[in-house]
């Protein structure tokens, strides 16, 4: 089997709640998202999507998703997409760096792989563990009472982990913490997410002032090293993202005992194959894992349940549904919220179908 084309779709995700914000005052109103169908010889085709958190959050830009395939795709062409992680070496030699272009490439080959062997992505991974899957729902930042509100509408939809975005002025990221962890149950996971917003100052401070309040710390700062001042100044369980991305910033932090969980984003490590590498190091090293990406509609929602689902239960500590904090969908056969879980799909492959008048006509033909 060979690579024969690479098509390239950009679609527009409104968002229901009309923006999305967190530290520092970022916002997206709209998200760009890149989705690629990855075309064979043998008439089978492959799709994957990749949508960055704006031009602010990582080293990666909506844009340069595409301006990263005009340069790459061209070279894959002739390729075997069942070979996918002499693929994936083989994207790694031609493009240095720019994990979030590969992304999609990537997840197309392994929709592709479960398409001809006849099953679902999940299994191919590693099978599927449990029956469902719990979600977790991110609060845009706002005033406390606002995100206090926000969390008991989606509570009463079923969700029962929340994670607050925060990492803005300190004594507003206390009261945010307080106010909501005040409405929630006991039972419910409540985590305080700065996206790097913090100085350690003000996150030492802020973990001392909710030292008595069951909550999680994600990310209070920019770097690794001042994460791990802040982890050493606090007993609150802690969760790095942003700067955990790769297998060697993953084994830093077990060997610093720098976290409790990380967030393992299947873009912002290069796609599914990477991702399910470390993945797998978590479970070898008794780490807990919120299993993401950056944003995304059906796709992306799709291969982060397939990842998610074919991981052992005891260390998933989370995971979202993309594709429902949007007003645009863009294939059949995304994953489905019920009460506040979803699953992977049985179907073969991604078992997902863009609707190719929502994704429109391709912005790329590489051929």
């Amino acid at each position: 089997m060979k690579i024969t084309q690479i098509n390239v779709h950009q679609v527009d995700l409104p968002l229901k709640e009309g923006s999305y914000n967190w530290s520092d005052g970022k916002s997206v109103k709209t998200f760009d998202s890149t989705v690629v169908a990855v075309k064979t010889d043998t008439g089978v085709v492959g799709y994957g999507e990749v949508c960055p958190l704006g031009s602010f959050y990582l080293p990666s830009y909506a844009m340069g998703v595409r301006t990263g395939l005009k340069q790459l795709g061209p070279d894959l062409l002739g390729e075997n997409p069942l070979e996918i992680y002499k693929l994936n070496q083989t994207m790694d030699y031609l493009l240095k760096g720019h994990p979030y272009v590969k992304s999609a490439i990537d997840v197309a080959c392994w929709d592709i792989l479960g398409k001809v062997t006849k099953q679902p992505v999940c299994t191919l991974l590693g099978g599927r563990f449990g029956d469902k899957l719990q979600l977790y729902r991110a609060i845009s930042q706002d005033e406390p009472a606002a995100m206090t509100e926000k969390v008991l509408k989606y509570k009463r939809e079923g969700y029962t982990k929340f994670q607050l975005k925060v990492g803005g002025n300190p004594n507003e990221d206390i009261e945010r913490i307080k106010c909501v962890r005040k409405a929630l149950e006991s039972s419910d996971t409540l985590v305080a997410d700065a996206n790097t917003g913090w100085l350690p100052h003000e996150a030492i401070r802020i973990c001392n002032a909710v030292a008595d309040l069951d909550v999680y710390i994600e990310q209070p700062c920019v770097t690794y090293s001042e994460c791990l001042q802040v982890r050493n100044h606090t007993n609150k369980p802690f969760i790095l993202d942003e700067t955990v991305d790769d297998i060697h910033s993953l084994i830093q932090a077990k060997n610093d005992h720098a976290a409790d969980v990380v967030n393992l984003k299947i873009s912002k490590l290069g796609g599914l194959t990477k991702a399910k590498q470390a993945r797998d190091l978590c479970v070898s090293l008794g780490i807990a894992m919120c299993v993401e990406d950056t944003w995304g509609s059906d796709i992306v929602t799709a291969a982060i349940m397939h990842l998610y689902h074919s991981t052992p239960e005891k260390y998933r500590f989370s995971a979202t549904d993309f594709n429902s904090y949007n007003t645009v969908s863009i294939a059949a056969g995304g994953p489905q919220r019920v009460n506040g879980y979803t699953e992977a799909s049985t179907g073969i492959g991604l078992g997902i179908e863009p609707y190719m008048d929502v994704i429109n006509k391709p912005v790329m033909v590489i051929e």
